[in-house]
Formats: structure tokens, C-alpha cells, sequence
């Protein structure tokens, strides 16, 4: 796959299949879009093209809007390449691009630039200056331009309509399992093994202290969760703490890994952890005894877990 950092960076010289969306997360509603235009682009020999952006729209267009992204660009980039599609343009998205009319985007970049032959959308895709244009503009722009458009209805992708917002929601919530199910794989996270201040060692449980770099990537709500990491080619599962560690007196939010069976020295290598369930809420112990005890029973609810799935 070939990748672009903006729309005047690609060049092409076939006939094209486009998408067009933020695609966060990447989810079984998205890769029901993306799977036709790599299928649609085998049998016409078209290129395939995903043009996504970054940062996200809202983001840009919406004053004071904090919102988190299910991936980082990255993690985007992977699960678009495993698909199969052979161009993802990533352009960067500012105001001065909001402002371009539904028409001369459809003309100068659909047809100009990626001389497109079809665009295959979701059932609620808005597009150009102010989001005012939507899939009945785009099919009269098709037949003015000589391009064939095809919408992917919410019935196609479920009964209920898989969206980024419902998986954020679940995600915010603690709902793993739900997030999991609308993602088609387990939600993960990317960062970096640092140096904490080792207080699980003292009591049994020493713990791998994460550092995820893109402060725009999506945490999952504080608690206790059963995870799984690939590390060195071998699969390591273990359970997970996010929060602020209260009984020790914390106040800042840290994202802590004590892997079963697992004792190897990686600090500073970048791992990837996929989060299977969740556990409990952070709790505030009035002992160290006490949090000791219930990491013992965690770590048994988490090994029944383990042995009953894998």
C-alpha cells in the first residue's frame, strides 16, 4: 500500500475506486465499505484509494472539542493495509479545506487529481463547505462528471448502525466486550515500557508502567481489565490497571501491565496490548494487604478467563 501525507502528494495515472471518511477504528462497518472497493478494484482493475484526514474534522471545525480517537494514525495505517487497498492519502485537514465547496472538491480533487471512476460511501456521508452537500448531491455530481456512486445503507452494515461514537461511548463506559464486538477485534493500545516506582515488585505483583505518546489516542475508563500483548513473538496475557493507584496515595492517571509467567527486561520497548475484559472499578484499599488480597483475586478471575477463551 502506498501511502500519501496529502491529496497533491498522489499521483495516477489508472482509473480509480475511491473511499472517503475518517475511518476511526477502522471498524466492521468500515471494512465492509473498504472490502467492496478492494473487490470492485480487482474485477475493473481500478486503483483503490482511501483518502482519510488528520487531525479529525470535528476536532478542527468544533471550538474546545476534546475528542479522542479510537487510533492512532499508525495504528490507522495497519488496518487499512491489511484490507488490501492500494492507496491511503492522509491529508491534513485545516479550515482553509473545510471552506472548499461540495463542487470543487468533487471537481478538482475527485475527478482532476484521482480521476475517479466510483466512489463507494457510507449511508450518512456529508461533505464540502459546512457539511451541506450528501449522497444525493454526490450521485448528480456523478452524472456530470461521469462517475458512478454507490451507498452502503446502515441496513447493509446491521440492524443497528456501528458508528466511531457508539465504540467511543462503550469504550468510555468500560464496556470492553461491547467495543470489541463493533470493532470486529480487540481494542488496543500502543506505548512505550517505563520505569515506575517499582511498588509492585514489593508486594508480588510487578508491573510493566505504559507510555502512550499520542495524547489524542482513546484510554478506556478506569478499572481493572484482563489484557493480551505479543512480546518477542511470543503471547503474553496479564492484567491491567488504569487509574490513579489511590490506596498508595496517587493523584495522576497511569496505565500499569503485571503479565502472568512473564519476567523478561523490556523497558523502552514499544509494545501492543489488546484489552479482552474487564474486571472491576480502581478501588481505594484501606490496607496494602487488603489491594494485595484482591490482586490475587483478580489474577485467578483473570487465568479462569484465560483458560476458558484461549
Amino acid at each position: 500500500m502506498k501511502i500519501y501525507q496529502s491529496i497533491s502528494d498522489f499521483f495516477c495515472n489508472k482509473k480509480t475506486i475511491i473511499t472517503i471518511g475518517t475511518f476511526d477504528g477502522v471498524h466492521i462497518g468500515h471494512k465492509k465499505i473498504l472490502e467492496k472497493i478492494t473487490q470492485h478494484s480487482n474485477q475493473n482493475k481500478f486503483e483503490s484509494i482511501v483518502l482519510t484526514f488528520f487531525p479529525h474534522p470535528r476536532i478542527v471545525l468544533q471550538t474546545g472539542l476534546d475528542m479522542k480517537q479510537l487510533n492512532t494514525i499508525n495504528e490507522k495505517v495497519s488496518l487499512i493495509r491489511n484490507v488490501g487497498i492500494d492507496n491511503l492519502v492522509i491529508h491534513p485537514f485545516d479550515k482553509v479545506f473545510s471552506q472548499l465547496t461540495a463542487e470543487d472538491f468533487v471537481k478538482k480533487v475527485l475527478v482532476d487529481k484521482f480521476n475517479i471512476q466510483k466512489i463507494i460511501i457510507g449511508h450518512d456521508h456529508r461533505f464540502g463547505k459546512n457539511r451541506t452537500a450528501d449522497i444525493n448531491d454526490l450521485i448528480a455530481f456523478g452524472k456530470k462528471y461521469n462517475f458512478e456512486v454507490e451507498q452502503i445503507t446502515a441496513e447493509e452494515i446491521e440492524e443497528v448502525a456501528i458508528s466511531s461514537t457508539k465504540i467511543r461511548n462503550a469504550l468510555s463506559e468500560g464496556n470492553i466486550k461491547l467495543a470489541n464486538k463493533y470493532l470486529g477485534y480487540n481494542y488496543t493500545i500502543n506505548g512505550i515500557v517505563i520505569k515506575g516506582n517499582q511498588l509492585g515488585r514489593t508486594i508480588g505483583f510487578p508491573t510493566a508502567n505504559i507510555e502512550i505518546k499520542e495524547d489524542y489516542k482513546l484510554v478506556p475508563l478506569n478499572g481493572v481489565y484482563i489484557v493480551q500483548t505479543l512480546i518477542d513473538n511470543e503471547i503474553v496475557f496479564g492484567m491491567m490497571n488504569i487509574g490513579t493507584k489511590p490506596t498508595v496515595g496517587g493523584t495522576s492517571q497511569s496505565i500499569e501491565v503485571h503479565f502472568f509467567d512473564f519476567n523478561d527486561d523490556i523497558y523502552d520497548k514499544t509494545i501492543e496490548i489488546s484489552f479482552l475484559e474487564r474486571i472491576r472499578d480502581e478501588q481505594k484499599f484501606e490496607s496494602i494487604e487488603l489491594l494485595k488480597k484482591q490482586l490475587s483475586d483478580d489474577k485467578l478471575q483473570s487465568l479462569k478467563f484465560i483458560s476458558e477463551n484461549f
